[in-house]
């Protein structure tokens, strides 16, 4: 029996899905601006783990995993107008569509090297644009939102229940709350569904005027699309606990007020580096691309996640990340060259420690003791649960061994990049660049030059021909 602590209940409960052939889960992903820094892979390991063991309970068919992007953002929206102004012909719309493109391809790239399986589903915001008008309707026509000079805004007391999840009444929540001041607001604590948009900002018609919509209103919408009104697990980062999951909780169940929205809620705690918070002006700052370049294999990275347990602070340190690293050489070589068998059985005390609300720590404590008793295959196994042991020991030493030479790759970009700032005609470099990015090599341009650098999914036998 899996046991899960519930953030909103604040006590450890057995888990019982809603339906055992569907069990349902959804994870709020990244917003597509930048690179995903060592803070955003953390969440994602922990609920990939949580993801295979769920796997493995109820069947790999039988759960639904959906982790969304973010792709309507002032962020995004200011690094496409930026490029605009710098001289890019392409229009707005295109430049934000490249951006959130090339964002999600890094994103994928950078998870995958992680031993991350994908979701089920990853929607885009802007695939449910009607649905999140068509919510926001909904909840107008309940008198639980108003309009207001081109904007939509929830009344956050109309929901008795708001601030049950994190603890806090609505008016011990004003002060320190990150409200937005307005005059069309019928209260401070009222937060924005729509928001209206210039000219020159992307947006959609809507019953409200041209405009686009508030963060919180996404996850909502594309979790009743692709989960229902109900379903098991609702997860993320313990930064969006308060306001994203509480307004998210507040708009869902009044929308559907029939339903229980997400039965048990699960966050993971925040991460430091080297004992302090990450930040570029400690210069402590890194994204997993970083880590990945600085020769950190990505399942050094993912044990060093998996060492602390998901509800408690994680602490990176560059020691933490050697000990992982012998930890895994030692592992690979207990294992060698064997199959993975799935038909084999995990071992029982590593189950038994994911299945106690994902205690990872103990999973691989387990984990190391089943080391010492020699059975490889079953080693092997065992490991995939904790995302693992996924390659042999012969590719995990190779891993490490230098690539293809990307010099002459990097001169022809060079090449098609001053001819198209010459012509404005930009559809051969773009090629080239689609061209590299199919065989795993990232792209890098700048004013200093052009970097091409292959990751963990490069494929050089995808390179033939594109010179």
């Amino acid at each position: 029996m899996i046991r899960l602590h519930n953030n909103k209940t604040r006590v450890k409960q057995d888990f019982t899905p809603i339906d055992a052939k569907n069990v349902r889960i959804y994870v709020c992903g990244p917003t597509v601006y930048d690179r995903a820094h060592l803070g955003n892979g953390r969440p994602v390991v922990v609920f990939d783990t949580l993801y295979r063991l769920l796997r493995h309970v109820y069947g790999e068919n039988h759960v639904t995993y959906v982790r969304n992007f973010t792709d309507v953002d002032d962020k995004i929206n200011a690094s496409a107008l930026a490029r605009q102004q710098a001289g890019d012909p392409r229009s707005l719309e295109v430049l934000i569509r490249e951006r959130t493109e090339e964002t999600i391809g890094w994103y994928h790239a950078d998870m995958d090297a992680l031993g991350a399986l994908r979701p089920t589903l990853e929607p885009r915001a802007t695939e449910y644009i009607g649905a999140m008008i068509a919510m926001i309707e909904t909840l107008i026509a309940k008198s639980h939102a108003y309009a207001a000079e081109g904007h939509a805004l929830f009344r956050v007391r109309s929901y008795k229940d708001y601030g049950a999840l994190s603890g806090r009444s609505v008016d011990d929540m004003i002060a320190g709350a990150r409200v937005e001041v307005a005059p069309f607001k019928e209260d401070p604590m009222d937060f924005v569904l729509w928001k209206p948009s210039s000219e020159a900002e992307p947006g959609w018609d809507s019953p409200w005027g041209f405009g686009r919509p508030g963060w919180h209103i996404e996850c909502s919408a594309m979790s009743y699309e692709l989960l229902g009104a109900s379903f098991d697990i609702h997860g993320g980062g313990l930064d969006l606990q308060f306001p994203h999951h509480e307004n998210e909780i507040a708009q869902s169940c009044c929308a559907h007020p029939e339903a229980d929205f997400a039965k048990i809620w699960m966050h993971n705690e925040m991460l430091q580096v080297e004992g302090k918070k990450m930040s570029k002006s400690l210069g402590n700052f890194f994204t997993v691309r970083d880590l990945l370049d600085q020769g950190y294999a990505g399942e050094v990275i993912r044990m060093v996640y998996l060492g602390t347990h998901y509800s408690k602070p994680m602490d990176w340190t560059a020691d933490k990340a050697a000990q992982a690293k012998k930890t895994l050489d030692g592992l690979y070589a207990a294992v060698g060259e064997v199959e993975l068998d799935m038909s084999l059985a995990p071992d029982p005390k590593v189950l038994a420690a994911l299945q106690n609300d994902l205690n990872t720590s103990a999973a691989l404590t387990e984990l190391l003791e089943l080391a010492k008793r020699g059975d490889a295959r079953v080693l092997k196994r065992t490991a995939v649960l904790l995302g693992l042991l996924q390659m042999r020991q012969s590719g995990w030493i190779a891993q490490s061994q230098p690539s293809v030479d990307l010099a002459p790759y990097a001169a022809r970009v060079t090449e098609l990049r001053a001819q198209a700032q010459q012509s404005k005609d930009f559809a051969a470099l773009d090629a080239m660049k689609a061209a590299l990015t199919a065989a795993g090599v990232e792209v890098r341009m700048s004013k200093a030059g052009v970097d091409l650098v292959a990751g963990a999914g490069f494929d050089a036998g995808k390179l033939e021909g594109v010179l």
